[in-house]
Parts: structure tokens; sequence; C-alpha cells
């Protein structure tokens, strides 16, 4: 695409977009009496106009109804999640029974891993990318402990190539082949939360079956952001946050995936919980667990409606602009033009000022460009910030841009051109 550098050319960008009205359904901050520039939704999305609402209506609900909630009125709390799930199930691609709503994103992993590693005395061994986020190696780190396994022989973690920022998906491919007979799982996130790159989970999946082990993923930048289809992918599980591209408040209640073939799996172990107890028998109270149908067999605690309420008023806004496909096609478009414009800035100064980290092909990133700064790097982030650019600071040098297809325009994208020209200049 003939992208232009010009603000004309980002107002009809915008004027073509079908999805440029959904900016405003979130509140933005404000900078000097106008909204900032917000391209932060890869740390913390923004918070929908609606939100308020929907969590007054609940508080109702509490106060006229108390306990009763559970079982009346319009909402009922005991199966308020299934309302979410079909949302969900399409975002991550994968069946409304293969998906769970509960916890926070480590403790779903948690779970998820007392389910799914299971370790031998010759499999024993986890592969995970080198430099995922520390809650990611801290959770593998106990669950070897745990087993009885020191993290430094048990735990594999696979880095980019010497002078590469990002993995080529040849050598995690190749790693799993050489490590055949002592891999139990393999962990990674869907999207690295440092550079940005989309790993290849179709492939990672088929490789890590071929070797007998099991599939997992962390999808925390994943989730709403890219196109999933774990249950076609045939992935073991999966468990995300929604607090990132979901918008569903500071942390806000996190999701689980489990593929439907290993519901009637008995040999699995789980840590159970009486909200995870067959919904049908679970106010009979009785003294054996008998876990509930699907994914829902995984919950533990008792559902936290306020959080889900959140949730909800995130994902009707994804509903109503026709789930992640529409995302996606914007959001490759809105990427693409941030890209442009940072190579723009690099050209008007003779020098590649601004290294971006992340992969160039569409397919292997989501909507977060990160970017070295070389010189000034810190000055120029707090330039960016002291005039309105609420962006994320990695160190030593890194810079974390996302624009959210939902609430950023290209506007946006072009007016940060203009500030970060500026900030150049320092």
């Amino acid at each position: 695409m003939n992208f232009q550098n010009t603000l004309e050319y980002a107002i009809k960008l915008d004027e073509q977009d079908p999805l440029k009205d959904f900016q405003g359904k979130f509140f933005a901050p404000k900078h000097n009496g106008k909204d900032a520039i917000y391209f932060c939704g890869n740390s913390l999305g923004l918070q929908p106009v609606t939100a308020r609402q929907y969590i007054n209506d609940q508080m109702s609900n509490w106060q006229d109804l108390a306990i009763d909630g559970f079982f009346a009125g319009d909402d009922p709390w005991l199966g308020y999640h299934k309302q979410l799930t079909g949302t969900l199930a399409g975002i991550v691609g994968a069946k409304s029974e293969e998906i769970t709503i509960m916890n926070s994103l480590t403790v779903n992993l948690h779970l998820l891993l007392v389910s799914f590693y299971k370790p031998t005395k010759k499999r024993f061994k986890i592969l995970m990318e080198g430099g995922a986020f520390p809650s990611d190696q801290y959770a593998l780190a106990s669950q070897v402990r745990f087993h009885g396994y020191d993290p430094k022989q048990a735990i594999i973690e696979q880095f980019p190539r010497t002078g590469e920022h990002t993995l080529r998906t040849e050598d995690i491919l190749k790693t799993i082949a050489d490590n055949t007979d002592e891999l139990a799982l393999v962990l990674f996130g869907g999207i690295n939360y440092y550079t940005g790159q989309c790993f290849d989970m179709p492939a990672i999946t088929r490789a890590t079956h071929d070797i007998g082990a099991i599939a997992g993923f962390d999808l925390a930048h994943a989730a709403g952001n890219v196109v999933l289809k774990l249950h076609d992918w045939d992935v073991d599980f999966a468990c995300w946050c929604s607090y990132k591209y979901m918008n569903s408040g500071p942390g806000g209640i996190s999701g689980a995936f489990v593929n439907e073939k290993h519901f009637s799996d008995n040999s699995l172990n789980r840590f159970a919980g009486w909200w995870g107890h067959r919904e049908d028998r679970r106010f009979l109270m009785p003294p054996v667990f008998e876990a509930d149908g699907g994914a829902a067999g995984w919950q533990v605690s008792t559902s936290p409606i306020m959080l889900l309420t959140l949730h909800k008023a995130a994902l009707d806004i994804f509903e109503q602009a026709g789930n992640i496909e529409p995302l996606r096609k914007k959001s490759e478009l809105l990427t693409a033009y941030l890209e442009f414009i940072i190579n723009e800035v690099n050209k008007a100064n003779g020098d590649e000022l601004f290294k971006i980290i992340t992969p160039q092909n569409k397919q292997d990133r989501g909507c977060q460009l990160s970017i070295i700064c070389k010189q000034n790097a810190k000055a120029t982030f707090n330039y960016l910030t002291d005039n309105g650019v609420i962006g994320d600071w990695r160190e030593p040098n890194v810079i974390r841009i996302s624009p959210v297809p939902l609430y950023n325009s290209f506007r946006q994208v072009f007016e940060f051109g203009q500030i970060l020209s500026e900030g150049v200049k320092l």
C-alpha cells in the first residue's frame, strides 16, 4: 500500500475505516484537556464507556436481591459466565464448552499445569521461549521444583540466534526434535511481550504432538489481538488475561481453554473446588468431587460477578464490531502505517535512529511494534509522554507502541510520528 506521511491522508484512512465510531466507546486519559494518544493497550486496555452502567446494574441486583441474585433477576449469577463463553470462543477459536472464565492468568496457568505437566523419570523437561514474561518463568520454575526437579535441568529456554532479536520457527522445531525423548511440555507465549513476535502456534503444536508431548500457550498478548484457532490447531491448553486487548479492567478476570479431547481423560490431575463440580448437583454439597462438563470442570471458586460484568461490557463491544476478524483487518493496516511513519522519521534524519525489532511480516506480529531507540532513548520516551503519547518503556532502550484497532486511529499514528520527529531534535 502506498502510504503517505500527511495529516490529510491519515484523516482519509480514518474516514474509510468501518470501525471509526468505536473510538467513542472508550474513555481515553487526558493530556492538556485533550485525549492523549494512548498506545499502551498491550499493558492495559481502555475503559469501555458502558462499564460503569454494567457495574451499577449488578450493584442494584446485589442491593435488591442479595443471595437470590444467584438464581433470580435478568442475569442470575449462577450461570452469568455462560453469557461470555460464546464471544470468547470466537476470539480464541474454540468451542464454547472448551472455554471457562475464572481467576487470574498465572493462577490459571498453575491450575492447568497441575493437569498437563506430568513429568516422568524420562520425560520431565519443558521448552519455553527465552525472555518470556517473568510470571511464566516463575510459574514454570516453581512447578518443576514442586515435582522435585531443578529448573536448570528441567527448563529449556529458546533464545534468538546471536545478533537477532526474534526466534526462528525452524530453531524452535529443531529444539523440539532434538529433545524428543525428554520433553513433557512445550509452553510458549502466543506473542512475546518484549519483541511483539507472534509465534507459529500451529507448527509448534504439531511438532510437539509429533514427539508425544503436550502443547500449551500463554495468550496474554495474543487474545483479542490476533486471530486464534485453538481447537483447529489442536492446542492442548491455553490461558490468557482480559485486561490488555480485551479491555476488562486492571487485574481483570482470566480465561482458560482445554481441548475437548481431554474432557474424558480421568488420568489428569486437577486441584478441585466446588465451582468446578457438576452444576446440577453443586448445591447438594456432595462430599466427593465430580467434575462439571468441559473446561468448566477446571473451575475452583465462586465466580466474581463484578469482574465478569466488566468483562461482559468489553466483550459486548467485540460482538458489536463483528468479533476478532474485522479488528484484525484494521490492526494489520494500522500497524503497517505505524511502521511506515517510524521509517519516515528515520529517513528524514538520514539514519536508523529507531530500529523496529518486531517482525515485519504481518503474520508474525500483532498490533505492537517494539522499537530500539539508538540515542537518547529515555529522553525520547519522556518527550513522548510529556507531549501526550502514552506508550511503554522497557529497559534498556525499547519503547513498545501498540495502536489498538478498537480505539486508536490513523490520525493518532500520524500525530505520534510528528511528536517523535520533534523528539529527535532534543
